[in-house]
Parts: C-alpha cells; structure tokens; sequence
C-alpha cells in the first residue's frame, strides 16, 4: 500500500499538466474577494529535490520541467509559463533543483484568509510534509491531516465561505482506487455541487483507467455540472525493448485532468498551452493532447 512514493516522478510530464492546471484554476479562483479552503486529498511530501536519491534515480523531470526551463526553449504560452515561473520561484540561480509539489504550488497562490487542508496516509511522506510545512510559518492557514483524503475531505464539506477546490491524486497503484475517485466526486457533489473538483489519472492499459473519465462525464451531466476533461501524452503506451533485446515497459505514457465545474476561462488558456505541451515534452511520434468541455 506505501509503495508508492511521489518523489520518483516529481516533475515529470504529468506533473508538468496537473500543475499548470491546477495553477490557472487558482488564480481565477482567488480573484474573488471571499475565502476559499482548498483540500489535496494525497498531498505527498510538498516539496521535491530533483538531485536528490529518489528523483535522480527514475530522472523523470529531465523529460518534464527540465525541458521548460531548458536554455533556447521557444517563448511559452501564459499558462504554461505561469507554470515554469512557479517553479522557478522555489529555486536560485538557473539550476532547478527544487520541485513544488501540489500543497507549495497551492499555498503560494492563496491568501492570507484562505485555508488549506493536506491530507497524506505514507508515514514518510507525511512526516517530510510536516516538517515541510512548519517552515512556510502558516500559522492555522494550513493544516496537514494523517488521514485517509477520501474520507478525510467529507467533514470539510460544505466550507464555511462556501467556496472550495478539491484536487484529488491518489497513485492509482490499488485499482479500487478508480471507485474511491468515483465515490468521492458523486458525495462531494451531494454534499457541496459548487465546488471546483479536479481530479488526474495516469492513461495506462487498463479498463478502469479508461473508463474514469467517461463515468466522471456522466456523473457531472447527470448533476447538471460543466466539466472540462484534457489530456497529455508524451510517447506511445506500448512494450519497448532494451539493447539486449529484453521487454522494456514504457513508464507512464499519457495521463490527465479531469474538472467538475472548471473556471470558465480554463479551456482557453489549455487550448493555446496544451499543443505546446505536447511538441516540447513529446518523447516519440505518438505524443499528442486532447481537450474537451461541456455543461
């Protein structure tokens, strides 16, 4: 169950998607005056080294961040450099050695009266969170919760501004967690319908994975909401080989984000960041992206 840790993939393709969405949502919601809370329900560590043990050994940012911030790098569209120049802000000098995850990229762009609850079960990760987070000074501005974020999340449902964004990222490593994503968006939705809820998922070959975002689409037509639904993938999902001729599996492919009541204006700043996305983070011929909407 605590295999998983996000350290290996901090700043990879899908980091790269997840955030620079998860960027331009907040900063449309924090245009408004009112409090929001916002809630990662599998907060992971916070903040990642990308020369450290775990991040050099898989080297997945060399094909995400890294090649954003690359020397040459053609000028970028604005959601994707709002992305880039979030990233930046966490490190000096050129070198990027420090990753954000999703709760530093969150709590830089809210405001004082705005609340941020981490939920992380990994031990490891939840005591490097704790220990991340006691150095920002927040105060009571955020709070980092040992519990499990598909329940976790409930208690906080409705917020007392009522006004909320939920990012929901498990690793998808236990398949029932397709179901826990399923559940939570249909009792978050009875418990709170206005809520902004943005859920990513990894493309891989498996049923479950390909049916999440279609059963997402029904469940918000169902409940009369918009959603949004983008895609990126980088390289071709099938088995490769290594020199010696041995089955060489691909590594994640493609992954996605998924929104139930999206900013408006989202789908016009992916439409001119995602086929950016696609041509500077592809790793073979079959990288592409997709975009839809409705509601």
């Amino acid at each position: 169950m605590f295999s998983y840790r996000h350290a290996f993939h901090a700043g990879n393709h899908a980091d790269v998607l997840k955030h620079t969405v998860l960027i331009a949502t907040l900063q449309y919601l924090t245009e408004k005056d009112a409090a929001l809370t916002v809630l990662d329900t599998h907060a992971g560590a916070g903040l990642y080294r990308l020369d450290g043990d775990y991040a050099s050994t898989s080297a997945e940012a060399a094909d995400g961040i890294a090649r954003l911030v690359a020397p040459g790098t053609p000028a970028l569209q604005p959601a994707l450099q709002a992305y880039v120049d979030m990233v930046r802000a966490f490190n000096q000098g050129a070198a990027t050695r420090v990753y954000p995850g999703s709760p530093f990229i969150m709590q830089r762009l809210l405001r004082d009266h705005d609340k941020l609850k981490l939920f992380e079960l990994h031990p490891t990760d939840l005591r490097a969170l704790a220990g991340n987070v006691a150095q920002l000074e927040a105060g009571r501005q955020v709070a980092v919760l040992h519990e499990d974020g598909f329940e976790g999340l409930k208690k906080f449902l409705p917020p007392p501004a009522r006004r909320a964004l939920v990012l929901c990222d498990p690793s998808y490593e236990m398949k029932n967690d397709y179901g826990k994503v399923l559940d939570m968006a249909a009792d978050s939705l009875k418990r709170f319908a206005t809520g902004t809820y943005a859920f990513w998922y990894p493309i891989i070959p498996r049923p479950e994975a390909h049916d999440l975002p279609r059963r997402l689409k029904t469940l918000a037509t169902k409940a009369g909401k918009s959603w949004l639904h983008a895609t990126l993938t980088v390289k071709s999902s099938k088995m490769g080989e290594t020199a010696s001729g041995e089955a060489k599996r691909p590594g994640l492919p493609a992954s996605g984000m998924f929104l139930i009541n999206p900013p408006f204006t989202l789908k016009a700043a992916l439409k001119d960041a995602l086929p950016q996305m696609a041509e500077l983070l592809a790793q073979d011929r079959n990288a592409t992206h997709t975009l839809e909407s409705g509601g």
